[in-house]
């Protein structure tokens, strides 16, 4: 079995097969409507994502993690998602981390959760069940949410933007003593009753995930 830092590595990488790498966290919709167009705004962008999606994603999967009843955290999520376009999203996304997840680290609350959710959990309880089976702690898979958070719409708005690699790079780096505040953030939240897990809102990103829904034409899936 690999050492926890190893398989924290594993899990955090955009390389892992989980299907991220089709997802721009919503800045697909955000370069089209000129919000977002250099580092500047992007790492705008990311900040406001970090603090309040990112917050509840990670506290749901170091929730995960700790313990907490993953049909009942998968209810959280629903009733923390507001688009119902996020929410097929979330649940497509869980659907592929879980077939990942079970290759890499099988283990019987995956197979439970894959059994009583079969068209797919939220993917931050996955991904904090992922990481219990994979002998990671809370706080482990809180930072690797919240370091998703960012990630992913980073990545996107190269391709998007034709950013310049190392410009993009630069925006997580910057914003990476934020990332680990909000992981510690939300594994001390984790350690409450699940009603209790944050909920913070970014309404703008509801509002466009649902026009990016209805593009007959897009880069990425969401």
């Amino acid at each position: 079995m690999v050492g926890g830092g190893t398989a924290l590595l594993v899990l955090a990488d955009g390389r892992f097969p989980a299907g991220g790498h089709a997802h721009s966290g919503g800045v697909e919709a955000a370069v089209k409507a000129g919000r977002v167009k250099d580092a500047v705004s992007l790492e705008e962008f990311c900040r406001g994502r970090l603090h309040t999606a990112g917050l509840t994603s990670a506290a749901l999967s170091s929730a995960a993690a700790a313990g907490h009843d993953p049909l009942a955290l998968d209810e959280a999520a629903d009733a923390r998602t507001p688009s119902p376009a996020l929410r097929r999203t979330a649940r497509r996304l869980g659907r592929q981390l879980m077939r990942a997840a079970r290759a890499t680290w099988p283990g019987p609350e995956l197979d439970a959760l894959a059994a009583a959710r079969p068209k797919g959990a939220h993917q931050p309880v996955v991904l904090g069940l992922a990481a219990r089976s994979a002998g990671l702690g809370p706080l482990d898979v809180a930072h690797a949410a919240a370091y998703e958070s960012v990630s992913a719409p980073a990545t996107a708005a190269v391709r998007l933007l034709s950013l310049d690699p190392f410009d993009a790079t630069a925006v997580l780096a910057r914003l990476a003593t934020e990332t680990d505040e909000v992981a510690r953030q939300a594994e001390a939240a984790s350690r409450g009753a699940v009603e209790d897990l944050p909920a913070a809102s970014a309404p703008l990103l509801d509002i466009t995930a649902e026009q990016h829904a209805t593009w007959p034409v897009r880069l990425f899936a969401s």
